[in-house]
């Protein structure tokens, strides 16, 4: 149920975001429409599914800064979210909560925790995968490529995705008071694979591009003061949309199986 003590928790937690550095202006209004979908659907036990993802993602995002700082050049956006990077991230979920609050079932219940999942996966794996001691490895040529490529996958990434998603997982068994191993596995797997998903279209179908000045190939249109040059992949697929059409794809596959 959605009252005025939950509206300010999620004003107040938004408020927090953006004094933090964790949310632009525009990330945390996009926060707040985000918070309002979720708690209007699953109500405060949705929202705290939702809150443990974002503190979660917040948390790794500024873990060892000065470690992913020269990993940065290579990346479109930093740690600090806008409101492209908040709904291409928790859009889907409030869609779905949306879809919950009118039509009520168990399976949007499951796809909803299954979408925040496959939104923690894939940044769990970006912001720890980058610390990994090993070079990652392309997953479409099995060659070692630059950490932060996209596209690319190392043993500590792809452990820290799962982890991500079994810890969605592991709390929404709490929170919704479900006792059932089936679910903990359906929450996690189908999490997991929307983190595969998005190295997967990363690989195929995200833009490179490649500094003309000192050789960098990197997400950013605009480095060293001037524009770069697109070495491969779909302009108009940035790393936002990767997000979305990989949190969706999890979305889809779950609904198909389970």
């Amino acid at each position: 149920m959605f009252n005025s003590i939950i509206f300010l928790i999620i004003i107040l937690t938004a408020w927090a975001g953006w004094k933090q550095k964790f949310l632009t202006g525009s990330g945390a209004f996009a926060s707040v429409l985000v918070g309002i979908a979720v708690a209007a659907g699953f109500g405060w036990k949705g929202l705290l599914i939702l809150g443990c993802f974002f503190a979660s993602s917040s948390f790794w995002s500024k873990f060892k800064n000065t470690v992913k700082k020269p990993i940065d050049e290579k990346l479109m956006k930093g740690s600090q979210r806008d409101w492209y990077q908040v709904l291409a991230n928790g859009g889907t979920s409030a869609v779905i909560a949306v879809i919950h609050f009118f039509q009520p079932e168990d399976v949007t219940l499951i796809l909803f925790l299954v979408s925040i999942a496959a939104a923690n996966s894939d940044t769990w794996a970006s912001e720890l995968g980058v610390l990994s001691k090993a070079r990652p490895v392309s997953i479409l040529s099995f060659k070692r490529v630059d950490k932060g490529t996209s596209g690319a996958v190392s043993i500590f990434g792809t452990f820290s995705a799962l982890m991500a998603s079994f810890f969605i997982a592991c709390v929404s068994a709490i929170i919704f008071g479900v006792a059932s191993i089936s679910f903990l596995i359906i929450i996690t797997g189908f999490g997991f694979l929307g983190s595969m998903y998005d190295t997967l279209i990363g690989a195929l179908l995200q833009p490179e591009y490649k500094c003309l000045e000192c050789g960098l190939q990197t997400e950013k249109i605009v480095h060293c003061h001037q524009k770069t040059q697109k070495i491969k992949g779909t302009k108009l697929l940035n790393n936002d949309l990767v997000n979305v059409f990989s949190i969706i794809l999890s979305v889809i596959t779950c609904y198909l199986f389970v």
